[in-house]
């Protein structure tokens, strides 16, 4: 093959622009400090490198956004739930000291005073908030757990138990006593000494009082479900309600045997203090059921005071027409939380949330609003004896009959002494249960807590390491290319040196 002028300065032309193609590249690999600014200039690197980002852009995400979000939340959570332990336990403290048998009725006051103001902190620490969002309603985060100011609303609640609901209770027949006074107190009709006694009733105490009396509840036992997985019910037995203003004295249709109204078979309802007595039958079935068995009480309630729990944070119901928790029957013990879960890793989720049923409990506040009941009665009964011993050796009064009521009051009061002790010591038992329900959220939400610095840790490796990886992939070696640029530089000044030369001459110096 014949080589000729113009074919040398073609080859020549060209690996000079290959040089200079080099000089640019490493130049520009020097100026953006990075391997390569196109896929086409290292498709190898350039897949490799949107792998590595693509995986740098969730860790980031994870470790700057969802884990700092999940850790305030939890931090909140964790705050609100350590005070709510420490309010409790101030509670039992001072039902400890409520029970002791030295006390006279004013001292009990300024107890049950402080244990009002502690009930209503728990409450009030329940309606904790996270950036707007309260932090234990579930979904509902724009709702707040209690009612602030008193609402007329009507709801419909399915309250879900067990047998382990049904609780004894010591009540007090003082008859009407409580209504004597200077003029009605020889009336033939006024309670005597032999007539004041005292029985033991078994009921359910329901999650709030003051219900509506315009609907009889109804209870129902779970029996199974259907192919649906919808909870099958069958009824537990027919309810009547009774006032505890009426003419007959609901307390004693289930408990004394001697009352003529007394009914063995009754379930008592009673709207005002929100309970169901059960009589001796009623109460020997319940039993007999398996305690792990699923008890469903149906009631409605219109009216709220401020500071009243928001049933739908609790329990399956209905209001205006929209149904709350419906999943909660839908199946034998279902237990379906509404669960709020942040992404902290990949394909990993973690619970930042603590449900209201889980700490905010309404026995809390329903043990201080039945001694607070009890206190009302024993101010009262104490007024009546007051009153009797300020008659005794008044020749306005027949002293026969002042004594013999002063004894029925006294003994009233004994018992009422009795009985408001016991309320106190009952209440250290139930409140010591809250306290350990409550410890038992708190140790959880600890452990998530836990896991997810456990689940930062391993991401903060893993982006430093996917930080380092995208450098070695991506960033240039700025020493090296600059090394490569002189050697590129000397190359072209030797190429453009010798193709002067060479071109220089042609076949026409030698015609």
């Amino acid at each position: 093959m014949r080589i000729t002028n113009k074919i040398m300065q073609n080859n020549t032309l060209y690996n000079i622009n290959q040089n200079k193609i080099l000089q640019d590249k490493l130049n520009t690999q020097i100026t953006t400090k990075k391997k390569v600014t196109k896929p086409s200039d290292d498709p190898v690197v350039a897949i490799r490198s949107l792998r590595l980002r693509s995986n740098l852009s969730q860790v980031s995400q994870y470790n700057e956004k969802n884990i700092p979000d999940a850790e305030q939340w939890l931090e909140l959570t964790e705050s609100a739930v350590q005070t709510t332990v420490d309010v409790v336990a101030n509670m039992i403290t001072e039902f400890q000291r409520g029970s002791k048998s030295n006390l006279q009725t004013s001292d009990r006051a300024v107890i049950l005073e402080s244990l009002k103001q502690l009930r209503d902190e728990v409450y009030a620490t329940g309606d904790s908030d996270f950036a707007g969002r309260t932090i234990f309603t579930g979904y509902r985060t724009d709702t707040k757990l209690s009612f602030n100011e008193d609402t007329t609303q009507e709801y419909v609640i399915n309250e879900q138990i067990t047998n382990q609901s049904i609780d004894t209770q010591t009540y007090v027949d003082m008859g009407k006593l409580l209504t004597l006074n200077e003029t009605n107190f020889t009336n033939a009709d006024m309670t005597t000494e032999q007539e004041v006694d005292r029985y033991e009733i078994h009921r359910i105490r329901l999650a709030y009082e003051n219900l509506d009396e315009g609907m009889v509840p109804t209870i129902n036992q779970a029996i199974g479900h259907d192919e649906n997985g919808k909870t099958l019910y069958a009824s537990l037995g027919n309810v009547t309600t009774m006032s505890v203003s009426g003419t007959v004295d609901p307390y004693r249709v289930v408990s004394d045997p001697n009352y003529a109204d007394y009914d063995a078979d009754a379930i008592i309802f009673v709207p005002e203090t929100g309970e169901l007595l059960l009589g001796d039958t009623a109460y020997k079935a319940m039993q007999a059921l398996d305690p792990a068995q699923e008890i469903k009480i149906t009631y409605q309630k219109s009216e709220w005071a401020d500071g009243d729990l928001r049933p739908e944070h609790y329990f399956a119901c209905e209001s205006n027409g929209i149904s709350y928790n419906a999943e909660y029957l839908t199946k034998v013990g279902n237990t379906q939380k509404q669960v709020i879960e942040y992404d902290v890793g990949f394909n990993q989720q973690l619970q930042v949330n603590t449900t209201a049923d889980e700490v905010y409990l309404h026995g809390i506040g329903r043990a201080v609003d039945e001694a607070l009941d009890l206190l009302d009665k024993m101010d009262k009964i104490d007024a009546v004896v007051a009153k009797l011993e300020g008659m005794v050796d008044n020749a306005a009064y027949d002293q026969k009959a002042v004594e013999e009521k002063l004894a029925a009051a006294k003994k009233a009061q004994t018992y009422m002494e009795d009985t408001l002790q016991r309320t106190f010591e009952s209440g250290i038992t139930e409140m010591q249960g809250y306290l350990d329900t409550v410890n038992m959220a708190y140790t959880t939400i600890g452990n998530r807590s836990l896991r997810l610095t456990l689940i930062e840790n391993r991401l903060g490796n893993q982006q430093t390491a996917f930080e380092t990886l995208t450098s070695e992939n991506e960033d240039a070696d700025i020493a090296d290319l600059a090394v490569q640029l002189s050697s590129a530089e000397l190359t072209y000044d030797a190429a453009l040196a010798a193709t002067g030369k060479l071109l220089q001459t042609s076949l026409m110096n030698y015609i």
